[in-house]
């Protein structure tokens, strides 16, 4: 009883925070908001730390807290899974969730939202928190929508803003898309398993394994195959990948903190999280499996393209973010699901370091967001500089970093998968280790190496986004001759604290979570279908020697030449970018317009959608029922009195005449019936 009361506490201290902030946003002073919210993620986090080592020392808990309804045989209720998947996602989620907060009391400082703000992320965390925990689907669902609830309140923070407006309900559109889906995949499992409860589900799904649906016309489709496409279809809007990934670029229209909240650490991975809940079932379908590694190959690439181009920071690392959900993607897809949660973990801490870090940055600038007004940074703001390649080393795979372990992991993982698409995978990986060397030293080098180029009149940079493509938390800018700053310890105190996970803990983590028992019972492989896992762990001689022998590895290679390619063009010789630019213009003009997807939906969808609206405003509305049905019954009644008109004339021979025809006509009808 004790254990579940500390689980109960894990969710609703963050949300007892909110509520504090939330509904007393206009009367309490600043500093009640940020304490009640901070205490409230500082006891989940140390709760969420009780926990892990409860379930470390092997206990575990799966059960109904709460029964909502029951609606014929069906029982809905709040319940919680607690094993070493959701212990790892809490402490994940609590610890980056923490550094947020305490970093939001420096960025958000000078905000007239302050109160609103920390009772939102407040709220998200909750929201969070009960998605990682849930055992049932249902409150898997409630926990889903929640996040995307609140990522709305976020993203469109500045709600005075039409570009924060536009961002925040392209982001709810787009998770709606995923998550009908979701929610159809949720709905197949209740029609067939009937139930909702995670332990039933999985007990029960191999003996669905040869289930066939007739969905339309004479095609038998597989459940299991079906079922995991739709609940992927949820991932892929939650997670952005390809083509539902067009919401998260544009989310950097919400102040930084929340970049590094919904971005790095929670919410885009809640998607990941699902589908590695969820291998019991995708074990069961090879085809789902391909879906997934071939989606998820397709973003790790092309969305790290776009991120070259790019000259606002936080896009830079929102383009980064991703690239590296598609690793993760990938990993699920190659029935990796231990490494995709290792990267998971990994990524959270070193992609929250690089967000808040690049928030830094924007405050030394006084917002100014674009990397071609910066460079020299280091001198000025050392903390962030070297917190800032502590996270940039990590993203790159770097030996013996964090992310080192775990995107080494995935791309070995695809070489040694055998479903459909694992050849594009493993190339796409490897071709996404260059690329993300190359972006993310792109960005180091202009912001703290080079020639100082801030204090300047800017306004002369050729090919320039659009005024609302360029997410900035305001346009401000350093005056000329102004130097930049070191933030204040409340921004560099989480920095420095976030980058020490993104160094130790992959090759802490590496060992137990993938090659030991830390997943056991709680992530399901069917070995001999799919043998990545067991292939790895055949080559794996412990964490210091896989970081030895990674020096004649190509991804290291691949990894240096980024670097050193990055470090060429943009500190040596600044005229080849330029040069190459000019050369393939085509090539910039198709990753500026991001492959052209926002387009595409603007007119296909939105534009189909308006288009759908008129002509039923216009065939529906004006033309049936205000033309036919409104106007029409009127001018029959109009018609009818019309005709009646003729035999109202006020003569009484005309009615007499009148009565006598009507007499004849009855009795003629009466002898014929006669």
């Amino acid at each position: 009883m004790e254990m579940k009361s500390l689980y109960l506490l894990v969710p609703l201290a963050p949300l007892v925070g909110a509520i504090i902030a939330g509904l007393f946003c206009r009367i309490i002073p600043r500093w009640v908001a940020h304490t009640a919210t901070i205490a409230g993620v500082a006891i989940a986090f140390v709760a969420s730390c009780l926990v892990f080592k409860d379930v470390m020392a092997g206990n575990t808990f799966n059960g109904p807290v709460y029964q909502w309804l029951t609606s014929g045989d069906y029982k809905f209720e709040v319940g919680f899974l607690i094993d070493s998947l959701t212990a790892t996602m809490m402490i994940v989620v609590t610890s980056v969730s923490l550094m947020v907060h305490v970093y939001t009391i420096g960025y958000m400082h000078e905000d007239p939202g302050y109160n609103r703000f920390f009772s939102y992320i407040s709220l998200f965390t909750f929201s969070m928190l009960m998605l990682v925990m849930s055992n049932n689907f249902m409150q898997l669902f409630f926990g889903w929508e929640a996040v995307g609830l609140v990522s709305y309140l976020l993203i469109g923070f500045w709600y005075t803003r039409p570009t924060a407006i536009f961002a925040n309900m392209k982001a709810f559109l787009v998770n709606r898309v995923g998550d009908f889906g979701f929610i159809l995949g949720i709905g197949f499992i209740l029609a067939y398993f009937g139930s909702l409860d995670y332990k039933t589900v999985f007990d029960a799904a191999p003996q669905f394994a040869k289930t066939t649906v007739n969905l339309w016309g004479a095609a038998e489709w597989s459940l299991m195959t079906v079922t995991c496409i739709l609940l992927f279809i949820g991932a892929m809007g939650k997670s952005a990948q390809v083509p539902l990934h067009v919401w998260l670029p544009d989310s950097m229209e919400g102040p930084t903190p929340i970049s590094a909240l919904i971005h790095a650490a929670t919410m885009v991975t809640a998607g990941i999280f699902m589908v590695a809940r969820m291998s019991p079932l995708f074990e069961l379908s090879t085809t789902a499996l391909g879906f997934v590694i071939v989606i998820g190959a397709i973003t790790a690439l092309f969305m790290g393209f776009l991120g070259i181009i790019q000259n606002d920071i936080k896009r830079v690392v929102a383009y980064s973010t991703l690239s590296q959900l598609g690793y993760m993607t990938v990993a699920l897809g190659a029935s990796a699901y231990s490494v995709a949660i290792f990267h998971l973990m990994t990524h959270a801490f070193f992609k929250a370091l690089l967000f808040l870090a690049a928030g830094s940055v924007i405050i030394g600038m006084h917002h100014d967001q674009d990397i071609r007004n910066m460079g020299g940074l280091r001198k000025y703001m050392p903390i962030t500089w070297i917190t800032s390649l502590i996270g940039s080393l990590a993203l790159i795979g770097t030996p013996l970093f964090a992310g080192f372990y775990s995107k080494d992991m995935i791309i070995e993982a695809v070489k040694y998968a055998n479903v459909p698409g694992a050849g594009f995978a493993y190339a796409s990986v490897l071709a996404g280790v260059f690329v993300t060397a190359f972006y993310s030293f792109r960005m180091y080098f202009l912001v703290f190496h080079g020639e100082e180029r801030f204090g300047k009149d800017h306004h002369d940079h050729e090919g320039d986004h659009d005024d609302e493509e360029v997410s900035a938390d305001h346009h401000h800018g350093l005056a000329p001759g102004e130097k930049p700053h070191e933030s204040p310890w409340v921004v560099t105190l989480p920095l420095i604290a976030l980058a020490v996970p993104s160094v130790i803990v992959g090759y802490i983590g590496i060992g137990p979570m993938l090659f030991g028992d830390y997943f056991k019972g709680v992530i399901h492989v069917d070995a001999a279908a799919h043998p990545a896992m067991a292939a790895l762990a055949e080559h794996f001689n412990g964490a210091g020697a896989l970081a030895a022998h990674a020096f004649v590895t190509v991804p290291f290679w691949l990894a240096l030449a980024g670097v050193v390619v990055s470090w060429f063009f943009y500190m040596k010789r600044p005229d080849i970018p330029a040069a190459i630019k000019a050369r393939f213009e085509w090539a910039y003009t198709l990753l500026d317009n991001k492959y052209y997807f926002d387009k595409f939906n603007e007119a296909f969808f939105a534009g189909g959608a308006r288009k759908l609206g008129t002509g039923l405003w216009k065939g529906g509305d004006v033309a049936v029922i205000d033309g036919v049905i409104v106007n029409g019954s009127a001018k029959m009644v109009g018609w009818i009195a019309s005709v009646v008109r003729f035999f109202q004339t006020g003569h009484i021979y005309s009615y007499a005449f009148t009565m006598i025809i009507g007499l004849v006509m009855l009795l003629t009808f009466w002898v014929v019936r006669a």
